[in-house]
């Protein structure tokens, strides 16, 4: 158990593997509100599974989450707490050259954005990304929940029994088509306006411009926030530019979900993590 300070807070994490002789470490981020445990354990499986195959590795709470003091914070507000949770990982495993940022959803979003300030950082794995805005939500549910709707039985089901309700399904359809349709920077708005001022998406895209360090992606199939990013990499070629190189490796979990639930998709993701930390 590890305590250390961050701007006068107390923060709380889990070091797994602090005798390791080892060059390269792991630091846990978590997506919020979330702590240092994981849905399902991921995260505490996860560290304890990396650490007994060489690799140290910590998991944290930030400022106002779990065991840590401090007011909570979104997860674009959390780069001064992955900076003291390095600064204490190097400081307790004297051996340490470099780490990589693991994170799912938005503290893959927070990881990508942190990892460019710091030289520390040789990579990110970055799990189901968070790139939501209004507009990319209401497509990808016309695209990836209104469409697989039609086709299933029990919509019609419903129809035949009378009981679907057309007005109430009509006027919210309606909404997500307008949000769909409504205005939103282009792929190329980071270099029209401050990158502060940008769309997430963009703000991300900027980031990982930014970043030259290896990036291990990994996607599920049965999750609308990673089929929000897949939707904002088809429509950019920026961001499909950057994922094409040599320094990208991805891979895609067809039938998990969000949080990867089920065993066998945590092991799947830890058998992944686990290889690509050690050919980095």
């Amino acid at each position: 158990v590890l305590q250390f300070d961050c701007g006068g807070e107390s923060l709380v994490g889990i070091l797994s593997g602090a005798g390791i002789p080892a060059g390269r470490g792991v630091l846990i981020v978590v997506g919020g509100p979330q702590y240092r445990v994981g849905s399902h354990r991921q995260f505490t499986l996860l560290a304890r599974y990396l650490a007994e195959r060489g690799v140290p590795t910590l998991r944290f709470d930030y400022r106002g989450m779990g065991d840590s003091h401090g007011e909570i914070r979104t997860f674009e507000r959390v780069g001064a707490d992955i900076r003291c949770a390095i600064d204490r990982f190097f400081a307790s495993v004297p051996g340490l050259i470099d780490i990589a940022i693991w994170g799912l959803c938005d503290a893959a979003s927070a990881a990508l954005m942190y990892a460019h300030q710091d030289a520390r950082v040789s990579g990110v794995v970055l799990l189901n990304p968070w790139v939501r805005t209004e507009q990319g939500l209401a497509r990808a549910h016309l695209r990836h929940y209104y469409l697989r709707r039609l086709l299933q039985t029990g919509l019609w089901q419903k129809v035949a029994r009378g009981e679907f309700k057309f007005r109430e399904a009509a006027a919210a359809l309606g909404k997500v088509i307008g949000y769909a349709m409504g205005s939103g920077l282009s792929s190329g708005a980071v270099e029209k306006m401050p990158i502060g001022e940008a769309l997430l998406p963009d703000r991300m895209e900027d980031a990982l411009r930014r970043f030259q360090g290896s990036v291990l992606l990994i996607l599920s199939g049965n999750d609308l926030t990673a089929q929000e990013f897949k939707d904002v990499v088809a429509r950019s070629r920026r961001w499909r530019r950057l994922l094409a190189g040599d320094r990208v490796t991805r891979h895609d979990l067809p039938e998990a979900n969000h949080t990867f639930a089920r065993r066998d998709w945590r092991n799947q993701v830890e058998r992944w993590t686990e290889a690509w930390v050690k050919n980095l």
